[in-house]
Order: structure tokens, then C-alpha cells, then sequence
């Protein structure tokens, strides 16, 4: 089989505790041909000093400092110095798994061009790992194993951000790093979803995604909730929404409400159920607020859901299949 050159993305800043362990795992790959194109971005510890150390010993390791300021400068930057046919990233706190890079290639080589290469995910902590992301990776692993991970792209990012591969000229061809959207990795997955590059399934955890109170996906701005919501409604109003249905909005907690805000700005004409009694009937932002029976007075509707409760979400399902609507087409649930 083939054996071309893998580039391998990483940004880093103030990751001195983990910088080691990840770079170590990277050098203990099964596949060898590799470059990393290892970015600083404006770090204060000792981070470069760790990094620096081991480009010198190491070839493969190529150690620039970011230009501009943030993930996506650093992920530009690097990616403009690739020389790699496949691309992937990884971030600078995780360990991969000794086989990853050669589980990926081997999947893009067999599939070809126009697919994702994705794994599984193992997330661990010194301190335990909370019941939200537990779920999370058993949420997202179970749509790896089947290469269904766009069925269900607008509740969470549906591609392991530091766990995929693909072409260089399919990267290229979705516009790499080029958008300056955060969160940068959800950005890129619904391009992915957009440019129809067909996910691989994998039923190999290839990878290791520490977690830890001060990770960016927990303390930086770009990675709120309401970037999470700007970004699936963009989507969706340019990919998914069709224009000769009728959209119904689910809920009026806050999801509900942000989402409702937004169509109304964008003079997006809709219908809005609940199930809170004390809500049903209400003139909120202007809008009837109606129950989800009155679904059924709709005609050919399409359906944004954003009622979080993993019961009411399987309710919801039953009713939806008991009137034939179909998942992706007329119903997407957005949590």
C-alpha cells in the first residue's frame, strides 16, 4: 500500500504539563512518514522551550511561531507550511493511541477521496471525567462505529476535532482554515457535511482527549453556547432548510428563545410549540406560542427541536414517526 506523507497540525500555548506525553506519542507511531507542524501561539510557560527540544533532536518536527493571535492563525499558519497529501490535527494536551496515524491513512487510502478518516475517542482526566462528556464520547463513538456522524450534526460537533484525516486537495477544496468562525472545529465539520466528504467508520479508539478545568473548550469565549447556536442555524438556513415547508421551532427554553430571536432578525417566517402549560397561548417576540399538537394543523412542516430532555427527545421521536416525518429531511434536533 501506499505510504505518503501525513502532515499533522498542532497549535499550542501554555501546555507545558502535557506537551511532552502528546509529542512522545506522536514519535511512537506504527506509520512513520510524518511531519508535525507545531505552531506557539504566544505562550508565557515553558511550552516552546519543550517543543524546541525535541525539533532538534527530531526531523520530522517542524516548530514555528504563530504570526497572529488564536487556534485559527496557528492552524493557518501551519497548514501553509504543510507538504503533507494527508492532513490531520492534533492538539497539544492529547496522547495518541500508537496506531492512529496508521489507521487513518489506511482508511483514506482504501476509501479515496471525498471521505473523512475519523476514530474513536477515549477521554480521561486526572480528576475523573464528568458525566457530560462521558456522554458525549459514547454519543459521538457510536456514530464513528457507523459513519452515521452527520445524522445528527446539528445537537454537538460531530467530528473529533484532534481524531480525523483527510486529503490535502479535499481540505483545500472546503476552504481549510481560511474562515475566521469559531468554534473552529464545529466550523469545519459542517463544511465537511457541506462539500458531502463521506465519514469512514472506525471501531478503533485511536485516540486519548484529555480533559482538564482549564482547556480552551472550557474557558475561551469562542467556545460558548451562543456560537454553538449562530453556527448550526447558519448551517442549516443554508444547507438543510427548505424553503416550501413550514419551520417550527420546539421549545421556549432558552435554545428555543435565541433560535426564535435569530429567525426573526433574519426575517425568517415560523410557527412555535411548547409543552409548558404556563407558556402555550403566550405572545412571546411576537409569535402565538402553540402545543406540539398543533403540529398535526401544519402542513408539510419541517422542524427545528431544541427540548434537551433525553425523554421528552424520545416522545418527540415516536410522535414525529407516528405522522411519517423523517430524521435530516423534516425534523432536526438541535441539542
Amino acid at each position: 500500500m501506499q505510504n505518503p506523507l501525513i502532515s499533522i497540525l498542532t497549535p499550542f500555548k501554555n501546555t507545558e504539563v502535557f506537551l511532552e506525553d502528546c509529542l512522545n506519542s506522536i514519535i511512537n507511531q506504527t506509520y512513520t512518514n510524518w511531519e508535525l507542524l507545531i505552531i506557539d501561539d504566544a505562550s508565557t510557560d515553558s511550552s516552546y522551550n519543550i517543543a524546541q527540544n525535541f525539533a532538534k533532536k527530531e526531523n520530522r518536527i517542524k516548530l514555528l511561531k504563530n504570526s497572529g493571535n488564536g487556534i485559527i492563525d496557528a492552524l493557518k499558519l501551519a497548514f501553509n507550511n504543510s507538504k503533507g497529501q494527508l492532513i490531520t490535527r492534533m492538539d497539544s494536551d492529547d496522547v495518541m493511541q500508537p496506531i492512529k496515524l496508521e489507521v487513518l491513512a489506511n482508511k483514506l487510502l482504501t476509501y479515496g477521496k471525498k471521505h473523512v478518516a475519523i476514530g474513536l475517542v477515549n477521554y480521561f482526566s486526572e480528576d475523573g471525567i464528568k458525566a457530560g462528556y462521558k456522554n458525549y464520547e459514547v454519543w459521538l463513538n457510536s456514530l464513528t462505529k457507523t459513519g452515521s456522524n452527520y445524522s445528527e450534526i446539528y445537537k454537538e460537533c460531530v467530528i473529533p476535532s484532534p481524531c480525523w484525516m483527510v486529503y490535502k486537495s479535499d481540505l483545500i477544496a472546503c476552504n481549510a482554515f481560511n474562515p475566521n468562525t469559531y468554534p473552529e472545529d464545529y466550523d469545519l465539520a459542517f463544511r465537511f457535511y457541506k462539500h458531502n466528504y463521506k465519514c469512514i467508520p472506525c471501531d478503533e479508539v485511536i485516540h486519548n482527549w484529555r480533559d482538564y478545568s482549564s482547556r480552551t473548550s472550557r474557558t475561551n469565549v469562542h467556545y460558548a453556547e451562543n456560537h454553538f447556536i449562530d453556527l448550526k442555524l447558519h448551517y442549516f438556513l443554508e444547507l438543510d432548510y427548505n424553503t416550501n415547508k413550514t419551520l417550527v421551532v420546539w421549545g421556549a427554553g432558552n435554545k428555543g428563545k435565541v433560535i426564535a430571536k435569530t429567525l426573526i432578525k433574519k426575517n425568517v417566517s415560523f410557527k412555535w410549540i411548547c409543552d409548558n402549560p404556563n407558556k402555550i397561548g403566550r405572545d412571546i417576540y411576537g409569535k402565538i406560542m402553540h402545543p406540539f399538537s398543533y403540529l398535526k394543523s401544519i402542513k408539510n412542516p419541517q422542524s427545528i427541536i431544541t427540548v434537551a430532555n433525553r425523554t421528552a427527545q424520545k416522545e418527540i421521536k415516536m410522535y414525529l414517526k407516528s405522522m411519517y416525518q423523517i430524521n435530516d429531511k423534516n425534523y432536526f434536533f438541535f441539542c
